[in-house]
């Protein structure tokens, strides 16, 4: 459990730090390896730890990724304020769908793929650019499947 959290907060801080010295161009890249991962793994964590922890957690991380990164300046507000969004979303979506952990995951990443995808970019850039939330969404839709079948087969395995 402490990895999977440890590894939550790093892939945002990871994905912050590109941004913040690669420019907008990175965030694709960013949504598809890192966001993807957090996305699963956020929904991993849902199920293991009590709705307290879980949103104490979404709240800690959203704050650590400020922290860790307040050089970035707008990136990081942009990413703690769409990081704990999402989350939020994520969670709810999370909490009220049915089936199993594969569909539930992969429905909850999709509504917080599309609010990271709109305020991350709007915020950190002080526009709003089409083609860019287009791709990011896109990205952390795709991403977050492939991470959240690999999780749940290692997870099964491990079982």
């Amino acid at each position: 459990m402490f990895f999977a959290v440890i590894s939550y907060a790093i892939a945002m801080t990871l994905a912050n730090l590109s941004v913040a010295t690669f420019g907008p161009v990175v965030s694709p890249i960013n949504s598809f390896f890192l966001i993807g991962f957090d996305l699963a793994m956020r929904d991993w964590l849902h199920v293991r730890l009590k709705q307290t922890h879980m949103l104490a957690l979404i709240a800690g991380t959203g704050v650590l990724t400020y922290v860790l990164n307040p050089a970035a300046g707008m990136i990081a507000i942009a990413s703690a304020s769409a990081f704990t969004l999402a989350a939020l979303i994520d969670f709810a979506v999370f909490s009220k769908v049915s089936g199993s952990w594969l569909k539930r995951s992969n429905t909850s990443n999709i509504a917080a793929a599309a609010v990271d995808s709109i305020v991350f970019p709007t915020i950190a850039f002080g526009v709003l650019m089409p083609h860019i939330v287009f791709m990011q969404f896109v990205a952390k839709v795709a991403g977050g499947a492939i991470w959240a079948w690999a999780i749940s087969r290692v997870t099964r395995n491990a079982s």
